[in-house]
């Protein structure tokens, strides 16, 4: 039920008149529609059209791979680069889903050119070449909706480079501390590039810096996690802990204060730990049926996150009382 029917039916059994109801009403604008949806509603529409079509172009091709020619489909995606790079310089208005729709069919025709002519790159080439090719369109859209877009392009880029540089294994051994140390540097340039004053003026939003900083805690954590879980734990996990230890931190201070960035660091740091306790109590393990070491492991997971939710929740509530 609406507040316009509660307003009618009180307004019936007061006997009030059709100008009282307008009055109450517009107290609080209740007879309008909220204004995060005006302002917001048709840009989600726009973003979300765009990244339809894209896909939609992108499907279209690879469902139809051997009923087309190689010519139509390059003519395919490639008109799809050039019909949102001159649709974002002909119509503004839609440079957000055009440049969508542009980025979108640019990642499709790189991977035509790599399904087809099997030029011999790894997957995180073609996708450092798209991040490449896309920086020029998403800085001039500046739109935060590209800017997100872009940001996991980048971000995979480097995880797959991780991946190849690690002999296409997801792992963690104490040999592979350069190339994580190198991935981690990598997506915390990316994070404070985004965060950044001139990041903000070409259009890099709070979603595009959010979703930066979620890959990137994502990346350490996973990381740790695989180290965890090797045959010789090393230093990746001690170096996890202390960088999303320094990310919530960051993140908790009241003048970068972000609640987005808050829990998934403070969701990252639980995952490591309660992994870190869980080897501990069952490597090498030969006797037993484990349930006690099992509920100790769920009594203590349960705790740290109850404990870490109210540390969040406090730190919440003084950012909100401090503006």
């Amino acid at each position: 039920m609406d507040w316009q029917t509660v307003v009618a039916q009180h307004a019936r059994t007061q006997g009030w008149d059709e100008a009282r109801q307008r009055e109450l009403l517009a107290l609080d604008d209740l007879g309008r529609p909220p204004s995060a949806l005006q302002a917001y509603g048709p840009l989600a529409l726009l973003g979300l059209a765009g990244l339809l079509i894209g896909l939609g172009l992108i499907f279209t091709v690879a469902a139809q791979w051997g009923g087309l020619s190689r010519g139509q489909q390059f003519a395919l995606l490639q008109a799809g680069v050039a019909a949102g790079a001159l649709g974002v310089m002909a119509w503004p208005r839609l440079r957000m889903p055009l440049g969508l729709l542009s980025l979108l069919a640019m990642g499709g025709l790189l991977a035509f050119f790599g399904q087809t002519y099997q030029t011999g790159a790894d997957p995180w080439q073609l996708f450092a070449l798209w991040a490449a090719l896309g920086l020029p369109l998403t800085l001039g859209v500046r739109a935060d909706a590209l800017w997100s877009a872009w940001t996991l392009v980048a971000a995979t880029a480097i995880a797959l480079w991780m991946g190849a540089h690690t002999g296409h294994r997801w792992r963690a051994d104490p040999d592979d501390l350069v190339v994580h140390l190198i991935g981690w540097s990598a997506t915390l340039v990316l994070v404070l590039a985004l965060g950044s004053a001139p990041g903000r003026r070409l259009g890099a939003g709070l979603w595009a810096r959010r979703l930066g900083a979620t890959l990137a805690v994502f990346l350490v954590t996973s990381s740790a996690v695989w180290a965890l879980f090797s045959q010789r734990p090393s230093l990746q996990v001690v170096l996890a802990l202390a960088v999303l230890a320094v990310a919530a931190w960051a993140a908790s201070r009241p003048a970068t204060f972000d609640l987005f960035t808050l829990s998934a660091a403070a969701l990252g740091l639980n995952v490591v730990l309660v992994g870190g306790l869980g080897r501990w109590l069952f490597h090498g393990a030969t006797s037993g049926n484990g349930m006690g070491e099992f509920l100790l492991l769920g009594l203590v997971a349960a705790g740290l996150l109850a404990a870490t939710v109210s540390g969040v929740l406090r730190l919440a509530r003084r950012a909100g009382s401090a503006a």
